[in-house]
């Protein structure tokens, strides 16, 4: 009876952010949601470990962006060498650039994709320091404010590491566990909200009225 019931106010939780479409579809519904979420397990599994080496290797091991270059050029030139000359004495293929890095087409939309999320962002901010909505004026001040402070505390790469980070684990794991965040959001929320009304109505008991006021 009480897992029924805890299903039943699950279902009933508002969710969070006040989304009516499913947490795929507020990601976009394409490929880079599909990695987010962890629907293409490989792509996401090599994105993090992508970024968790190169935060290893420049924040940890300290080393400098062309150092690595370097490496990394000497050691793909010196695996394609060995494999070239190699493919006539053990019939290998011979190894070939993928199309997709040298794909005019492929750069030219993913820098139209990149210009067009930067042109919405450009526009939203604009709309936003106008002042036609000044709440969103204010929480966008605000959201500014804390991110530099945040931003005071780490590093470059630490931060956007750890943006990283938060973006392939996080929307995976409230997606497993969606109704129960949901939940506890909400109850949260309500529990906010009622300490709050207690206070103001206890504050305003306390502040003294005049006799016209009494007497109304």
């Amino acid at each position: 009876m009480a897992t029924a019931a805890m299903n039943g106010h699950n279902s009933r939780a508002p969710k969070l952010f006040g989304r009516e479409r499913t947490l795929h579809a507020a990601l976009g519904g394409r490929r880079a949601a599909d990695i987010i979420l962890w629907r293409d397990r490989k792509a996401s599994a090599s994105i993090l470990a992508a970024a968790t080496a190169a935060w290893g290797l420049f924040e940890v091991a300290e080393y400098h962006l062309l150092t690595v270059v370097c490496y990394v050029a000497m050691i793909g030139m010196l695996v394609f060498f060995i494999w070239t000359n190699a493919s006539t004495f053990f019939n290998l293929p011979v190894p070939r650039i993928p199309d997709t890095l040298v794909s005019e087409r492929a750069s030219r939309q993913a820098v139209q994709d990149v210009h067009r999320r930067l042109t919405r962002l450009v526009e939203k901010l604009h709309d936003v320091a106008c002042g036609k909505d000044i709440k969103m004026f204010i929480l966008t001040v605000l959201s500014l404010y804390m991110a530099s402070v945040i931003a005071d505390c780490f590093s470059s790469l630490t931060l956007l590491f750890l943006v990283v980070l938060g973006t392939m684990t996080l929307p995976a794991l409230y997606e497993r566990y969606e109704s129960e965040v949901d939940h506890l959001v909400a109850r949260g929320v309500h529990d906010l909200r009622t300490h709050f009304a207690d206070m103001d109505s206890g504050v305003l008991r306390k502040i003294p009225r005049g006799t016209g006021a009494a007497a109304k």
